[in-house]
């Protein structure tokens, strides 16, 4: 049964929801076209059937094959175009693949969960053929609807219905799946809950966003309700939880429209910038702070920035059973010896706060309650780095520039930049830029703004480009090669999200995330790298985590955008060449690729 605290009112709502999204679907104005494209699944020396877009009457002749094909050096592309995988492999998530998981196991740390991390097949391990939808999908709903609703077809796994159905993560309606704001412990709704900790942060007076809140990690963060919810108030919020369990917990969310990604802090550092959150939450997350003296604490308090927050919801913070109290006990130790302070505790909910207090780490490090990381620990980017028991002592990090709100921080020149060599001048030009670019893009795009709702920038640099998306239905996830500057410390600074990443290999999120992929020369950056880092490399990933109809837009030098156009009918794309003015005045070449609605019957 549904929770009594949605009561009448809110049923009547729900049912006039419904009558106006059945009417919008006939009409097309919350779903668009969804008249799928139905491609027959001939045996792997046949072709097979399409038509070139989802809104076309007729079919095409495509010779693409179905068969399960794998890597092979040298890479060659056939004659036919790249192969498509069986229906089997419509949830492909190459580097969070269990089955591959499984026979690593005896060489990962099980005690501290490093099966949940990263695990990237060898290059001959990884399928090289287009990822298809499952059966009966359906292009996605579109936000703001698509927040509470989303088609059943597209993630067809009931067991979190099930299992967190009372807590009222999500339940079943019809063709859809419902999702009324709840969690684990926010069953009566998620803005609730928000509203709550707010009153616990400022002591009764405000609310998060007066708190000083405006980044959020959201550590475990099931169908991501909470993120969701505090989009109200302007918070940006980059939510993860693992492959586990809590089967396709992720792929809810990014279905619904909601900034996710596939992670696990076990033994790794996750990869996000130091100092880039006022808030880690945790509800039931499903970590065990406590163990291996603190050492996951420790990758919180560097991801925190100062007086930012740790928000724990779980049994430790109010009960009284079991080991519980021995747990909560060695909480307050460890936080205590890192200087954060206990500030609420009440209603199955404590929050500390890092506190700016450089005096107290100096004594404590004296007394040898932590050990001192070494200078290099916080150097670089974040990516596949293993987690170290110690704490960063930087004291030029607690006198660093105060960030205003957003939308003001959007325009923040982090002090960082300028030790990269990048001036105030050449930051305000590149937000300029991409102001004008984007207006550009929707232009060449033919779109409505309400068409596209995620959105990843693969080689984001500073973010100018997410910047001018801002005024728009969007959400941007800002991708930084970690083979670059970490720029993403910069992007962190101006209240956006994002993560490092290595384009060699496929990035941590489910097939037919995103609306629309950004590259800009990110392929001339990985030119020269090798096996798994070449052209159909890419083109392959972007592929796996573009939806249907959705669109890729790339910037490159006459070379690359060639040999694009010469091979993306191959990946069943649309392509189309433009060019505009880049910063220096000259012309670039642009890609407006789209991928074809196409299925598996």
């Amino acid at each position: 049964m549904l929770s009594a605290a949605f009561d009448l009112k809110s049923g009547q709502l729900i049912l006039l929801a419904l009558l106006l999204m059945i009417g919008a679907f006939y009409s097309g104005t919350f779903f668009g076209n969804n008249s799928p494209v139905y491609v027959p699944q001939f045996t792997s020396n046949s072709s097979f059937y399409s038509s070139p877009s989802a809104s076309s009457s007729g079919s095409s002749r495509f010779t693409n094959r179905v068969a399960l094909t794998y890597r092979k050096t040298p890479l060659l592309i056939s004659k036919f175009g790249v192969d498509v995988c069986p229906l089997e492999f419509n949830e492909y998530i190459p580097c969070h693949n269990v089955s591959y998981i499984k026979t690593l196991r005896s060489s990962l740390d099980l005690s501290r969960r490093e099966e949940l991390e990263r695990h990237c097949p060898p290059l001959k391990k990884r399928l090289f053929c287009l990822v298809p939808p499952p059966k009966d999908y359906k292009l996605p709903i579109r936000w703001p609807t698509s927040r509470d609703y989303v088609w059943r077809s597209n993630v067809n796994h009931t067991h979190l219905a099930e299992v967190k159905g009372g807590q009222n993560w999500v339940h079943e309606m019809n063709q859809l799946w419902w999702f009324p704001g709840g969690g684990t412990h926010f069953k009566h709704g998620a803005s609730e809950y928000i509203q709550r900790l707010g009153s616990m942060a400022t002591n009764e007076t405000g609310d998060l966003r007066s708190a000083g809140v405006v980044q959020v990690l959201d550590v475990g963060c099931g169908v991501a309700s909470f993120s969701a919810y505090l989009l109200p108030l302007d918070i940006q919020t980059m939510s993860f939880a693992p492959k586990d369990g809590h089967e396709n917990q992720i792929q809810f969310a990014l279905e619904r429209g909601i900034a996710a990604m596939i992670s696990a802090i076990s033994t790794k550092q996750l990869p996000y910038p130091s100092n880039s959150f006022e808030m880690v939450h945790c509800s039931r997350c499903r970590v065990d702070w406590h163990e291996n003296d603190g050492i996951l604490l420790k990758e919180l308090n560097r991801l925190l920035r100062y007086n930012g927050y740790f928000v724990y919801s779980a049994p430790p913070a109010y009960r009284k059973d079991k080991d519980y109290p021995m747990i909560w006990d060695k909480l307050v130790n460890l936080t205590s010896a890192m200087c954060w302070k206990l500030i609420a505790r009440k209603v199955q909910t404590a929050i500390w706060i890092k506190q700016e207090n450089q005096s107290c780490l100096l004594q404590n490090a004296e007394q040898n309650l932590f050990d001192v990381c070494d200078p290099e620990y916080d150097f670089g980017t974040s990516w596949y780095k293993p987690l170290r028991n110690c704490m960063i002592l930087d004291t030029a990090k607690s006198d660093s520039q105060k960030l205003p709100p957003r939308p003001e921080r959007l325009s923040v020149y982090s002090v960082g930049l300028d030790a990269l060599g990048i001036e105030q001048e050449r930051f305000i030009s590149d937000m300029i830029f991409w102001q004008e670019q984007v207006s550009h893009y929707y232009r060449l795009m033919n779109v409505n703004k309400t068409d596209i709702h995620n959105v990843m920038d693969m080689n984001a640099f500073i973010g100018g480009f997410a910047v001018a998306l801002n005024t728009f239905p969007v959400w941007v996830m800002n991708v930084v090669p970690a083979s670059m500057n970490n720029t993403l410390s910069a992007i962190y600074d101006r209240g956006l999200i994002g993560a490092f990443h290595d384009w060699c290999e496929p990035f941590s999120t489910y097939p037919r995330t995103y609306d629309l992929l950004h590259a800009n020369h990110l392929f001339s950056h990985y030119q020269n790298r090798g096996e798994g880092c070449l052209l159909e490399d890419i083109m392959l990933e972007m592929d796996r985590i573009l939806r249907p109809q959705g669109y890729i837009i790339i910037r490159e030098n006459e070379q690359i955008t060639s040999r694009i156009s010469d091979i993306a009918p191959k990946f069943l794309w649309d392509v189309e060449s433009h060019s505009l003015e880049n910063e220096q005045k000259m012309m670039d070449t642009v890609l407006i690729a789209r991928k074809k609605f196409w299925a598996i019957v």
